[in-house]
Formats: structure tokens, C-alpha cells, sequence
């Protein structure tokens, strides 16, 4: 088994087997000896590149070759940016601990905090929390971190962009200066290079790909429309069988609602996911995506930072992105463990500047097109746009300089990363986050 020579316990390798996984992607095969040798270590890769798992599979098997004595209280903290991204780095622990005598528990907002206080008193081995709740529960004693041997910030690019540095620095604090700390991130910016000098010792850095460069296995294309004619847009671009599972980035929760219910007018099944819905509420959208009840997802950017979803055909910037490192993020939902995607942009007059940014930002300029077959005059009415939906100011500072000389001769390959590429595989590489 080619995940063998890594260094997984029997147990872990057995789960992964179970899992029908055969394959490590780059990031566990250079990652996952590191952590198991027990260095700090910095991950960087992009997003559906097994990361997750990267951290996940060596944890377990550190946990696994303890004796049965130090088996006490909380070993493992994992502080992640979203409920949903906290849900599906648990879903992994469970999978690949599943011969392991172990206790997992998630800690986030939006739902009762009684199981979450209780996991805590008891000493769960393994913690997944987001910052905001287990900030707040460490302040009122219902946490013993003390026995903590290893520290995980997940997504720590996308907690810093979310305002989480001053909660985690708190929660840090409190924890053993003795341990294992590991931090991965799909960019790689000044600030969090600073971090890894407050929480970290001597780390190993690795990084699989280019910094700041989305997944090369991701199709990008531009469709420069009037911002009252993107709803129309969408509704022509839907008509194509072959956008099946379509995730649409709408910058408003409230005009992530509007459009949801606008493509359902038109028939379309079409969920949505944004910070005013309730944790069930998540959870369902989710689960109809991913079984395909829901064809359209409609998100914002916070809440759609856990999803983790197979075959997703197109990402839809339906609203241009507020910073380049959000665009990044966003299309790395599709074209995700060496499967192909799209991602479509829609750009009014008023996003060329940032667009301008964007291709500065990841080296390369994308492929302008436009829809065969749209009737712009034909178009029927948009969804009432949103008042706080202007462009924000986060471009200005970025919207001074000329446009890039990017390759414009046509859209990337997509055979895979790299010239050689990998077929695409069900189920061939874990985590894929």
C-alpha cells in the first residue's frame, strides 16, 4: 500500500484501506513523516489537496503509539475557521480513528453548548473547535487543555481574513508552551509567515504548488455583463446539462436569499448557505447539495469555507471577489484532488479594476468569453439589488496599477496539475480538503 512507507500506524493504515483510498496526494506524502518525526510544521497547498488528512493521519497514529496510561484528557486541539469546516475535519478524525479507542468532539456557535462543556470536562482526546465558542467557554473554566500535546489552526490564512488573530493568540496562551503545532493554509501572506514565529518552533515548511496560484486543474473564464443582466446571465449559463453541480458566490447573505429564491421561480433547485442560517438549516443544504436535490448552491464566502463537496462542475463568481485571496478559495471548491472544473466570473464595469488585481495577484491573465445564445434584450428582471452590495473599498488600494500581459491564448489544460497530469479517480486521495 503505498501509504505504508509513511509511517501510519496498522490501525490507521486499516481505516484508510476501509476508506478505499489508495493514493497520498503530495501534501501527506511530504507532510505526514514530518509531523510523525514530531516537527512544528507550516503547510501550504491549495484547497482539495488533501490537507485534512495531511494532519489528520499522523495525529492518530502519535495518539495510537501512546501507552494506555497517557491516554488521559485532551491531547489533539484543532481550531478551524467555520461550523462547516470544524463538521468535515471531524467526519475525517471519525473515519480514519475508527479502530482507534478514541473520543472525538466539536466545539462551534449556533447550537446548545451543554455536549460541547461536557466533552470538554471529560477530557475528549480529540477537540475541533471554532475560536469564538471555545474562547468563550475556556473564559468560564469548562476546558482543561493541559494535557494538550498538539495544536492544529486549519485555514489560518482565512482566520486571520475573518478577524480571529486576537481569539486565537488568547486561546494560545493558555495552552502548554510544550507542544506539537502544525498550521496550514492555502496562501501564504506576510502575517502568517509573523505567526509562525509567535506559535511555532523551528518549523518544517512545505508547499505544494505556486503561492497564491489557483488549482491548475480549474478552468477560469471571465463574462463581462451589466450588473442588472448577471441574474439573466446565470439563468442562460444554467441551461447547459453540464453545469449539474453549480456553487454561486453571492458577496450579501441577503442577496445570496434573493437569487436562491429567484432561480427556484425559474426551476431550479437551488439551496443556500450563509451566516444567518441556522446550523440544521447548513447541515441541509449541504446534504441536498451533495446528493444532488439541490443542483444550485447559493453561498456567501464565510459559510462556504468548509464545504467539501465531490464533483462540483462550476463555481460562479455571481459577485466578484472582495480580495484576490477570496478567489482563490472560492474556485478551489471545484477542480478539487486532481478532478477538472470551472469557474466562471461574472465582471461589470465597475470590477475591471479588481479583476486587473486578480490577474496581477495569481500571475496570469483569464480568458474573456462570451455566452452563445444570450438575448440581453430579452433578459427578464434581476432580483432587487441589495443597497450595501456597492463595490467595497478593499480594491482601491490595489487598483492602481496597469493590467498584466497574462496568456491569453485560451483556457488552461485539464488534464491535471503539472504537464503530465492525473486521471481523475473516485475515492483515490483522502481528505480532499
Amino acid at each position: 500500500m503505498p501509504f505504508r512507507p509513511l509511517g501510519l500506524s496498522a490501525q490507521v493504515l486499516q481505516a484508510v484501506q476501509d476508506a478505499g483510498y489508495t493514493e497520498p496526494t503530495p501534501i501527506q506524502s511530504a507532510a505526514i513523516p514530518q509531523i510523525i518525526a514530531g516537527h512544528d510544521l507550516i503547510g501550504i497547498a491549495q484547497t482539495g489537496t488533501g490537507k485534512t488528512a495531511a494532519f489528520t493521519l499522523p495525529l492518530l497514529t502519535k495518539l495510537a503509539a501512546q501507552p494506555a496510561g497517557q491516554r488521559r484528557g485532551t491531547r489533539v486541539l484543532v481550531i478551524a475557521p467555520t461550523r462547516e469546516l470544524v463538521v468535515q475535519i471531524e467526519e475525517a478524525v471519525r473515519t480514519y480513528a475508527k479502530h482507534l479507542p478514541l473520543t472525538v468532539a466539536t466545539v462551534f456557535g449556533g447550537v446548545s453548548e451543554q455536549s460541547q462543556i461536557r466533552a470538554l470536562r471529560s477530557g475528549t482526546d480529540v477537540v475541533i473547535a471554532c475560536p469564538g465558542r471555545l474562547l468563550d467557554l475556556m473564559g468560564r473554566r469548562c476546558a482543561d487543555f493541559s494535557p494538550l500535546q498538539f495544536l492544529v489552526l486549519d485555514e489560518a490564512d482565512r482566520m486571520l481574513d475573518m478577524g480571529f488573530l486576537p481569539d486565537i493568540r488568547r486561546i494560545v496562551r493558555q495552552l502548554p508552551p510544550q507542544r506539537q503545532t502544525l498550521l496550514f493554509c492555502a496562501t501564504l501572506s506576510d502575517e502568517i509567515e509573523a505567526l509562525t514565529h509567535e506559535f511555532q518552533r523551528a518549523p518544517k515548511r512545505i508547499q505544494i504548488g505556486r503561492r497564491s496560484n489557483p488549482a491548475e486543474t480549474v478552468t477560469q473564464l471571465v463574462y463581462e455583463v451589466p450588473k442588472h443582466l448577471k441574474t439573466a446571465l446565470l439563468l442562460h449559463l444554467l441551461r447547459d446539462p453540464q453545469m449539474d453541480t453549480v456553487l454561486v458566490f453571492s458577496r450579501m447573505k441577503h442577496g445570496a436569499d434573493r437569487l436562491a429564491r429567484h432561480l427556484e421561480r425559474h426551476g431550479i433547485l437551488t439551496a443556500t448557505l450563509h451566516s444567518n442560517r441556522s446550523q440544521s438549516q447548513r447541515l441541509r443544504a449541504l446534504k441536498d447539495f451533495k446528493s444532488g436535490a439541490a443542483r444550485v448552491l447559493v453561498a456567501t464566502d464565510i459559510a462556504a469555507r468548509g464545504i467539501d463537496v465531490d464533483g462540483i462542475s462550476h463555481v460562479v463568481n455571481y459577485d466578484f471577489p472582495m480580495h484576490p485571496e477570496d478567489y482563490v478559495h472560492r474556485i478551489g471548491r471545484t477542480g478539487r484532488a486532481h478532478a477538472v472544473g470551472d469557474a466562471i466570473s461574472f465582471v461589470t464595469p465597475e470590477d475591471h479594476a479588481a479583476l486587473r488585481t486578480l490577474e496581477r495577484f495569481i500571475g496570469r491573465g483569464i480568458v474573456r468569453k462570451r455566452a452563445e445564445g444570450f438575448n440581453a434584450s430579452a433578459a427578464g428582471p434581476a432580483p432587487a439589488e441589495d443597497a450595501r452590495g456597492s463595490r467595497p473599498r478593499s480594491w482601491a488600494q490595489h487598483a492602481a496599477s496597469p493590467h498584466p500581459a497574462g496568456p491569453g491564448g485560451g483556457p488552461p489544460r485539464r488534464s491535471g496539475p503539472g504537464s503530465g497530469g492525473h486521471p481523475q479517480a473516485h475515492r483515490r486521495h483522502p481528505g480532499r480538503h
